[in-house]
């Protein structure tokens, strides 16, 4: 079928005209006016149509083909694809004929967004509070590597209730958890140390070992982490300076390793001369959180709490509390070596929503948000395939043959989705899984959408999800 006479109507004054045809595609296709397998009038044709540049046209059509709408083939033409039609009916074809492309994004692993407006002004509020407390200062001033005293109390009191041993001595304000990384294995190992991980672990981590020179191996796991036996086997083979762990809600699995596994694993750690590094990102999720290993091994621990996933991803502030003081200088030079500071600015609005109660709001508005969010999932996605915990916001699907994770991955992105295959995580032999943060689409409708794209994806062999003429 061919749309030879298909012109879109388009208005040079109402934006970029590649958009504008973009967009009309995808009306067309929402309204059934462009039928699976209709091929799309050649380029120069449809820009002598319009009175504009081949460029243009060009432009547009690989627009389409970014949202999923259309593909081309070599010396055949652009046809509307299949799964435009198909796999985005009937959610995804309102959304598109409402002009946003189709686009639901859920490979970015943020906390989702409140809906409490009056919450949302209370936040804004502390920023225009800032310019009465000395804030002139927080703008032409520079700080000491770990933070003001006062900001280092705000993590101390942020971390008592699952961190009590903490103390302000001991807890350093960092640049985001990245920059607290950077810190720790600045100071723990050299290039060329080996460093444990889990077998899917924290892509920020690898890449920070890639940079330094270091050498990840991961520990043989199970369905509570990390098994202590391989563990002890390798701190004797291998000799490692570090173990990584993200042990609570871990990125990308949503395992939380149990108390008794996490004690077992400090216990050997403290055996082997092996320093730990809790990566907290999700500690503060749980409302009946398990003991951090810092809690159960504060001596040989380098305990990691981040804001960016129960507050705010924009302050970019972590806590880093350290085994002891002689530690916590130590610390404080490399953060001096590697960012000199975190910015005091950030750092002063995460203590004044800790000290007056704002940041425990809006962890609880996280925390009925995330448990709303996964309850939608466990609705649409079919269980056995599915490894969640609800409360957190983000899971993992399984795949099964004859889908592999980055077919799978490629055909979403076709269609405007974007998750995770288990790559990014593994060090080696990445299994057919892929990671969907809940998140990140802006809305609930929006994360339905993208769900029963990818539920509907599931139910489809690749061979029919995909057309080829």
């Amino acid at each position: 079928m061919i749309a030879a006479h298909w012109k879109p109507v388009v208005s040079k004054a109402a934006g970029p005209v590649y958009l504008a045809i973009a967009d009309a595609i995808a009306a067309d296709v929402a309204a059934g006016r462009l039928a699976p397998g209709t091929r799309l009038p050649p380029q120069r044709t449809l820009a002598d149509q319009l009175g504009i540049d081949f460029t243009t046209v060009s432009r547009a059509y690989a627009e389409a083909r970014r949202r999923g709408l259309v593909e081309g083939k070599v010396g055949q033409g652009t046809y509307i694809r299949a799964v435009a039609a198909a796999a985005l009916a009937p959610a995804a074809r309102s959304t598109l004929a409402a002009g946003n492309g189709g686009m639901v994004d859920m490979s970015m692993n943020l906390p989702p967004r409140f809906t409490d407006a009056a919450l949302a002004a209370e936040l804004w509020s502390t920023v225009s509070a800032l310019e009465t407390g000395g804030g002139l200062d927080l703008l032409m001033r520079y700080q000491e590597p770990g933070g003001s005293v006062r900001d280092r109390a705000a993590g101390v009191a942020w971390l008592s209730g699952r961190l009590p041993g903490a103390t302000v001595e001991r807890t350093l304000v960092c640049p985001g958890a990245q920059g607290a990384l950077l810190a720790t294995l600045g100071v723990l190992a050299a290039p060329g140390d080996t460093v444990l991980v889990e077998p899917l672990s924290y892509p920020g981590l690898l890449s920070l070992a890639a940079h330094l020179r270091l050498r990840c191996l991961a520990v043989p796991s199970d369905a509570a982490g990390p098994l202590p036996d391989a563990f002890r086997a390798m701190c004797g083979t291998h000799t490692p300076r570090v173990f990584y762990t993200n042990p609570t809600l871990q990125n990308p699995t949503s395992l939380t390793i149990p108390l008794a596994r996490r004690q077992a694993l400090a216990d050997i750690a403290r055996a082997q001369g092996v320093m730990i590094v809790e990566d907290d990102a999700y500690g503060a999720l749980p409302r009946q959180p398990v003991p951090p290993f810092a809690a159960l091994a504060p001596d040989i621990v380098y305990h990691i709490a981040g804001l960016a996933k129960c507050l705010a991803p924009a302050l970019r502030i972590a806590y880093l509390v350290a085994p002891d003081t002689r530690a916590a200088a130590r610390l404080a030079g490399s953060l001096r070596a590697t960012a000199a500071m975190a910015s005091p600015l950030t750092a002063a609005l995460a203590t004044r929503w800790i000290e007056d109660g704002t940041a425990h709001r809006v962890l609880d508005a996280i925390r009925d948000e995330a448990r709303a969010r996964q309850h939608l999932a466990a609705g649409i996605l079919p269980p056995d395939a599915v490894t969640a915990d609800p409360e957190g916001f983000h899971l993992w699907l399984r795949l099964s043959l004859p889908w592999t994770r980055g077919e799978f991955a490629a055909r979403l992105r076709t269609v405007g989705i974007g998750v995770v295959a288990s790559d990014a995580f593994a060090q080696a032999n990445p299994p057919e899984a892929v990671r969907l943060g809940l998140g990140a689409p802006a809305s609930r409708d929006d994360l339905v959408l993208g769900l029963r794209i990818v539920a509907d994806l599931l139910d489809q062999p690749p061979a029919l999800s995909s057309l080829v003429v």
